[in-house]
This record gives structure tokens, sequence and C-alpha cells, in this order.
């Protein structure tokens, strides 16, 4: 059979070649960046729906990691009397709300993607992974109205005598914002990988992230985990970001270089293990959902 040439060409210069993912390893995030004004569309979709109806808005931001951190200081401050390596109770655990706070986010708002976006997976194309990475984006926002109150009650501190210390060591702020994002949405799209399949994880999210929680040092400092455990205690990637966080404000906390080595380690394991397994879930999971 003889093709006509201009046929031919049209055939041979399309913009967009639309494939099935055939490997494990091709994840095709090249997709992610053509696909960026969507990303950035999800984005202003979550800002605008999360509190388009409430009275307060944006300011719940604001308003859930205070009354968190006033009921922190009562109980763990005041009535369990647990130490806080000097630094004041209330600036303690307002750090660790605020660092906590941005990493659960994005651990829930990613760990149900296929399930709850699933009547729009099924009706057009588009890179299934640019709805967590929106989800992680749109996050920063709120981190943002946050440390904003943090840096807030920093300086009404400092104008009562506490002891601040800034250096350049909040250059590093942003590799650990970075770090929590990637550890976040790597846990979140493995464990929306599963949940496909095991309903029963979504039970199972709240309950978990709270254990989590406690295994790391939001409510007390490393210095109070007993020597012999910090080395198994550190390899929660979270206790050394949070860690690092309040001694990057405070100049005080147990700072470990290698496991700060190890806690990067870690979270690009589980950030690549759950690329992969969305990647390949992500091929066949209208089936299942």
């Amino acid at each position: 059979m003889i093709k006509d040439k201009a046929t031919t060409s049209i055939e041979e210069n399309w913009d967009l070649v639309i494939q099935p993912k055939t490997g494990w390893f091709k994840l095709h995030l090249a997709d992610l960046w053509r696909y960026r004004d969507l990303v950035m569309l999800f984005v202003k979709r979550d800002l605008a729906v999360t509190y388009k109806q409430t009275v307060l808005g944006p300011f719940w931001f604001i308003v859930q990691p205070l009354f968190t951190t006033i009921i922190f200081t009562v109980i763990f401050g005041r009535v369990a009397k647990i130490p806080t390596d000097g630094i004041p109770p209330f600036l303690f655990y307002m750090a660790g709300n605020v660092a906590w706070g941005y990493f659960a986010l994005c651990l829930s708002g990613t760990s149900n993607t296929f399930v709850s976006n699933a009547s729009i997976f099924g009706k057009v194309y588009f890179p299934r992974l640019s709805i967590p990475v929106s989800i992680v984006i749109s996050n920063l926002a709120k981190l943002f109205l946050k440390f904003l109150m943090f840096f807030g009650f920093l300086v009404y501190f400092y104008l009562k005598g506490t002891k601040i210390s800034l250096n350049l060591d909040l250059l590093f702020l942003p590799l650990l914002i970075f770090q929590m994002a990637i550890l976040g949405l790597g846990m979140g799209i493995l464990i929306s990988s599963m949940v496909t399949k095991y309903r029963d994880l979504t039970k199972l999210m709240g309950f978990g992230t709270q254990l989590w929680m406690y295994a790391t040092p939001v409510v007390y400092p490393v210095s109070q985990v007993p020597e012999k455990y910090h080395t198994l205690y550190l390899l929660n990637p979270m206790a050394v970001i949070i860690e690092n966080f309040k001694y990057i404000f405070f100049q005080k906390g147990t700072i470990v270089p290698e496991m700060i080595a190890v806690s990067w380690i870690t979270t690009f394991v589980i950030f690549f293990i759950g690329l992969l397994m969305f990647n390949k879930v992500e091929k066949s999971f209208m089936d299942t959902v």
C-alpha cells in the first residue's frame, strides 16, 4: 500500500504522543513540566476550595497550630513538665507544630490521590502525579502563613529577653522544607497506591500519623530519649528534620551529621519507591477503585 506523502508528514510530526507505560522505570517525569499550567491550576483550586465557605478563611492555617501549641504547652510543659533544652516551651512546641504540620498535610493530602480523583482520572489523560505534586505546592502557602505567625512570636520573645540565635544556619531552612515535601510526597503516593487495593489503610492513616508524631521530637527533645536508643530513634527522617529545624532558630538540640546523611538517603529511597508504586498502579487502578 502506498501512503500519501502529506499524510506521512503529518503522522511523523505530532506535537504530543501519548503511549502506554510499559516499564517500572519509565516514569515520564518530563510530563509534569509540560503540564505545569495544569499543576498550577490544581494549586489554585486547592487554595480556593479548602476554606472558601469558612468564616475565618486562611486564618484557619494560623488558628489550628496556635491552639495546638497552647494545648501542648499546658499538658506537656506545665503538667508533665517535660524539659525543652532551655527553649521557652511555647516556642519549642510551636516550632515542632509548624514543621510537623507541613509534613502531615502533605502526607494526608496525597495519600488518597487515586480514590478521591477517580472521576477525573477516568475521563481525560494528564500526568497523574500532577495532583499530589500540586497538593505539596499548595501546602507551601499554608506553611508560609504559619511561618509568619512563628516569626511574630520569635520577635515577641526576643523583645522579652529570650535569646534567639538567627545566623547563616537559616540558609539550610529551604533544604529542610524541600526534604519534608519529598518525604511527604513519597510516603503519600506510596500509601495512595496501596489504598486502591486495601481501603482499610485510609482508616489507619490518622492513627498512624499521630503515632509517627509521638515518635518525632515535636513534644519533647531528642535529649530526653535514652542515649543508647539515639541511633535507632534518628533513623526516623522526620526526627532529624524537626531537631535540625529547632536548632536553626535556637542553636540547641542533638545534631548528628551522619544521621542527617542517613535521613536524606531514607527520604529519597521512600520517594523513589513511592514513584515506582504510583507508576505501576496508575496503569490499572480504574479496575480496582
